[in-house]
């Protein structure tokens, strides 16, 4: 059998329910040379109920700088290495992304092994628009420099996702409501594919009461997702623009411009591009 070349494997482990890990994931992970764990107490552990016996080192955010050189070596040495966060997809916030830079620059293959993510998961039980968004990964801890963020996005017309720690949970809530207006639309994922999973929605005034009230709220590892703002002249500028770009596109390649163009929905611009063009779906 011919022995395939080294690789640096980017492995998604579960972000809660071990019947997450897949079956490839566990082969990969009992196949390679080492394993670069965020913190090798928790993979130990998951590891361990899978009798995968493969060595690990620590890579973490702290040193990630000093230990991407070695890792390196074995890479170049022929030996595959595998990468995982503690829970979910690598480099997703969380550490990974010196190490993958450096193997892709030495022309070392990194291939991923997908599953499970936080900001995936939240995204397709959220009932926000899903079409676009913007992933804001963890906001500044500290209150001026979040507001500031913030207030950034005030006028952003994509889904707004992000990471938040229970501790600030409130507090970064209440900026929210003050940088994107009370009656936003928002939602909490908590704890999810957990035995408390929860997804709870309304507007930021309601989600900062409920956070305030419900001592359960703020546990667990929680994703925010804030509604875009709205964009009351987009309707009509796209049907404008959708007349012009019918009389000399195709149907589904007018709505998609259109929509780059007016920062409407792409979604509902092809059903209006349908009507217009009196023709079915291509």
């Amino acid at each position: 059998m011919t022995q395939q070349p080294a690789a640096l494997y980017v492995v998604a482990t579960p972000i809660g329910n071990l019947e997450d890990f897949s079956p490839r994931a566990r082969r990969i992970l009992g196949e390679v040379e080492l394993i670069a764990a965020e913190d090798t107490r928790h993979t130990g552990q998951l590891l361990r109920n899978a009798g995968i016996t493969t060595p690990m080192l620590s890579l973490h955010e702290h040193n990630e700088a000093e230990r991407t050189p070695a890792l390196m070596e074995k890479l170049l040495a022929g030996k595959s290495v595998a990468i995982v966060s503690d829970a979910g997809t690598p480099l997703i916030s969380d550490p990974g992304f010196d190490l993958v830079r450096a193997a892709r620059q030495a022309g070392i293959r990194v291939t991923p092994v997908p599953g499970p993510s936080a900001l995936v998961a939240a995204l397709s039980v959220s009932g926000l628009p899903t079409d676009r968004f913007v992933f804001e990964g963890f906001l500044p801890a500290r209150p001026a420099a979040r507001r500031a963020a913030l207030s950034a996005l005030a006028s952003e017309s994509r889904t707004i996702v992000c990471y938040e720690s229970v501790h600030r949970l409130a507090e970064s809530l209440a900026d929210m409501a003050t940088a994107f207006g009370s009656g936003r639309p928002a939602v909490i994922a908590r704890e999810l594919t957990k035995l408390h999973e929860s997804v709870h929605s309304g507007t930021l005034a309601e989600l900062c009461d409920w956070v305030n009230r419900d001592a359960h709220a703020g546990k667990g590892e929680v994703v925010v997702l804030i509604g875009g703002a709205a964009q009351p002249t987009a309707q009509l500028d796209s049907g404008r623009v959708l007349d012009i770009l019918l009389e000399e596109l195709p149907v589904r390649q007018a709505a998609s411009l259109a929509a780059r163009l007016t920062g409407g929905r792409r979604n509902e611009l092809y059903k209006q591009a349908l009507e217009k063009a009196g023709t079915r779906p291509d």
